[in-house]
Order: structure tokens, then C-alpha cells, then sequence
């Protein structure tokens, strides 16, 4: 990122980075050997360079693209049995949107919570309304390309847990 854009970007989600909550999410993991820290600043970024490129909305994108996995705790460690449509891949957005209003009301758009809200497209069937929204989901998912890397692991990419993990887990 040049210095000017890495200036600017860090200047609008600064907030949003010495969050103590936020900083919290450097201990969730996410897909593979990431952090949800580490998957959402790499999303974040990628997305507002785009977004400055193409002449969008880059500070809804910076924000949206920071917060769209801010859900509540690390789902990895949820050995709760949950029905289908109630797991982690289904919900992690709706939670990511509450808990982005909550604390940071102040940075939150109509855009911003669209970004966040639809960024499961097509896990959440509903699409993103915004060309800012579409770009962030298609960073996401490239970021998390990743765990193709893992074919054994691809299951988790939406959220699901083996039978072998919670068993692991239990031990």
C-alpha cells in the first residue's frame, strides 16, 4: 500500500483497531492457522484499495471489510450442537452486524451494515445491495481461498464441525 493510502486507510479504522474488543478477535482463530484479527485486516485493506481504484466508497469499505467477522466469541471453541441453519456460517453475520452496532454506532451506514450483513452470499441466500457490499464478499472469499490448502478442512470453511473435532475437543 503506498504511504498516503496506508495513512489514510489506518486514519479511518483506527477506531476500530484499538478497540479493546476488536483486539480480542487476535485470539480467535479463523480458517486454518489465521486469526479472524489477521482474515478481517487482510480483507479490510485489499477491499479499500479496490474500492479507491474503482472510485467506490473506500471508507465504507475499509470499515465493512474490518468488521464483517466481528462476531461474538470463537465459534471453533462452541461445542454446542446446533441445528444446520444455525451455525456458524448461517449466523456469524447477523451476530458481526450487532455487535459492530453496539460498539461502534458511529461508524455503522447503510452500507457498512450491508457489507457486513450479506457478506456470506450465497450462504445467506439474500445478496448484497451495494457494488461496495459484492466487493468486500469477493475479498472474502479470495482471502479464504486459503483453506483449499487444507482440502481435509474445507468442511469448517462454512462453519460445520466434524464429529472428530468435537471429539477432540471434549478430550
Amino acid at each position: 500500500m503506498p504511504k498516503k493510502n496506508y495513512n489514510e486507510y489506518y486514519k479511518i479504522v483506527r477506531p476500530i483497531l484499538e478497540n479493546k474488543e476488536f483486539q480480542k478477535r487476535k485470539n480467535f482463530p479463523h480458517h486454518g492457522k489465521i486469526s479472524v484479527y489477521d482474515h478481517s485486516l487482510k480483507v479490510s485493506k485489499i477491499s479499500y484499495n479496490i474500492a479507491k481504484k474503482f472510485k467506490l466508497d473506500y471508507k465504507s469499505a475499509a470499515i465493512g471489510g474490518l468488521l464483517h467477522d466481528f462476531y461474538y466469541k470463537p465459534w471453533q471453541n462452541d461445542l454446542e450442537k446446533k441445528k444446520f441453519f444455525k451455525q456458524h456460517g448461517f449466523i456469524h453475520a447477523t451476530e458481526a452486524l450487532e455487535n459492530s452496532k453496539n460498539i461502534f454506532p458511529n461508524l455503522m451506514n447503510e452500507k457498512v451494515e450491508n457489507i457486513i450483513k450479506r457478506h456470506m452470499f450465497p450462504l445467506n441466500i439474500t445478496p448484497p445491495t451495494f457494488k461496495e457490499s459484492w466487493l468486500v464478499s469477493f475479498v472474502d472469499k479470495y482471502v479464504s481461498l486459503q483453506i483449499f490448502k487444507e482440502p481435509k478442512n474445507l468442511y469448517k470453511y462454512i462453519g460445520i464441525k466434524s464429529k472428530k473435532d468435537k471429539k477432540d475437543k471434549k478430550n
